[in-house]
């Protein structure tokens, strides 16, 4: 930087294009000639007269820069910076940057002020006991939730800024000790790589972490501090990325998806049902259309007698095959799931259940589709939400099966079922497969697998999971 003030602040205004909300200010204090530069729209402006102008024009002296952060301004996030391109990037983080006459030192001053919501209960991850409190868009109130509920120092966060324009903050979070160091270093390094010009969400990370897999996520999800801090104890890596109130965590398994979080907060005997139940859900929500169709179509013989005369009697004189009128069923219950995403709440909401039982009871009457195949839908899609996580996954396998089922049958739904059983299980990510704990079987994971044992039972941390300290729960008390 240049020795004059005047100077630096012109030069400084150039590079952000003289924006109308780049204020400069300009005044001489002790025989000194000091100017300030600060982005209006990030700085909180009652901090700024009290915190740092009015130290300023009560100082008797005024030497160099050094001394005004020591000696004047009394704030705990100031730095000095000499070069440009740090100065710019501080004044558009939302810091006041002071430039002294004569001096070619910067002092930059964190009073910004970023607009937030205050932490609430996600709509994704609602419990009947437990923490409701969830991750926001800013970051620095999501690891603040996070330090409180680890105050450890093993509790390690490293920073990166990703992004050429957006400049994101991302934070990894692990514990030192017990996450494994080499899962942090490709973690890392992955991160590192990153070279785009802008990051808005966790999901531009997580693209980053698919690999050439582009169905299957491979990365878990979290909305809750709870959550993020029970996976950091097992031995897995957070990911926290400003302006995303979701958390990204590796290695990922996909029977995490049939837990949740409510299940370690209740008894264990019925959160075991609950997740069998999840797990049957997922499967009405992905073979059930195929495997109707299919029966129908081609292995009608199987079916009970009264069941096949009740399904002959609706489906007769339908304009449409079955596989086209399952089809079309199919494809009207998305068009109204999509429709009631994108409008207002409540009239999302109303839309959705009028549309469906008016167009499904009219499309009925009117012999168009059949009463069974808005049943068989219907339930598929309802059963999705058993898995909220995975609605885009289940929804994809959905559409296949029900393509494989109506051209090839039940052949062809169980060699589908067996193709993908088989590509999960060869994933693998981080020295953890996929599949685990079932595949490969690891037995003392069991115990939190879709049966869940109650918390004394669980004495080790995951096998699956690669970790420095496998040891969970110890007989000797911890020294206070």
């Amino acid at each position: 930087m240049f020795f004059s003030c005047t100077k630096n602040i012109e030069v400084l205004k150039q590079k952000l294009n003289n924006c109308f909300d780049v204020i400069d200010k300009s005044f001489t204090v002790a025989n000194k000639g000091l100017a300030i530069l600060y982005i209006k729209s990030l700085v909180n402006n009652d901090l700024l007269p009290l915190a740092l102008l009015n130290p300023i024009y009560n100082a008797k002296s005024i030497e160099n820069t050094k001394m005004l952060k020591d000696d004047v301004i009394r704030l705990a996030d100031m730095t000095l910076e000499t070069e440009e391109k740090k100065v710019l990037d501080g004044v558009l983080d939302g810091k006041v940057a002071l430039f002294l006459e004569g001096d070619s030192t910067c002092l930059l001053v964190d009073i910004k002020n970023v607009p937030a919501r205050s932490p609430a209960e996600p709509p994704t991850s609602a419990v009947i006991y437990g923490p409701r409190m969830g991750f926001t868009e800013n970051v620095a109130i999501n690891i603040a939730m996070l330090r409180k509920r680890l105050p450890s120092p093993s509790f390690v966060v490293q920073n990166f800024m990703v992004g050429r324009h957006t400049k994101t903050k991302i934070l990894v979070c692990h514990l030192d000790g017990i996450a494994s160091k080499q899962t942090v270093k490709e973690i890392c390094k992955k991160i590192e790589s990153i070279n785009i010009d802008g990051v808005i969400d966790s999901s531009y990370i997580l693209a980053y972490f698919q690999g050439k897999n582009t169905i299957f996520k491979r990365a878990g999800l979290a909305e809750k501090p709870d959550i993020v801090t029970a996976k950091l104890l097992e031995g897995r890596v957070a990911i926290l990325v400003d302006g995303s109130p979701i958390a990204l965590t590796l290695p990922f398994m996909v029977f995490e998806d049939l837990q949740n979080s409510n299940d370690y907060y209740t008894n264990a005997v019925y959160s075991s049902f609950l997740r069998v139940l999840r797990l049957l859900g997922l499967f009405i929500a992905v073979v059930l259309p195929g495997l109707y169709l299919s029966l129908r179509l081609y292995h009608f013989k199987v079916l009970p007698l009264r069941f096949l005369i009740t399904i002959s009697n609706t489906t007769e004189g339908l304009p449409f095959t079955p596989f086209m009128e399952i089809l079309f069923i199919l494809i009207l219950f998305q068009i109204l799931y999509e429709v009631s995403l994108r409008l207002p709440q409540y009239l999302g909401l109303a839309t959705s259940i009028v549309g469906a039982l008016i167009l499904g009871q009219t499309g009925v009457s009117a012999g168009l589709i059949s009463p069974p195949g808005v049943i068989i839908i219907a339930m598929s899609i309802i059963a999705v939400y058993t898995i909220a996580d995975q609605i885009a996954q289940v929804t994809l396998l959905r559409a296949l099966f029900l393509i494989v089922g109506g051209t090839v049958g039940i052949l062809g739904i169980v060699g589908c079922t067996l193709y993908f059983v088989h590509y999960l299980a060869s994933l693998n990510q981080y020295g953890t497969s996929y599949l685990a704990p079932y595949a490969p079987r690891k037995k003392a994971d069991l115990k939190d697998g879709l049966l869940l044992n109650p918390l004394p039972k669980m004495k080790r941390r995951p096998e699956s999971i690669r970790t420095n300290n496998k040891t969970r729960q110890s007989k000797k008390k911890v020294k206070k």
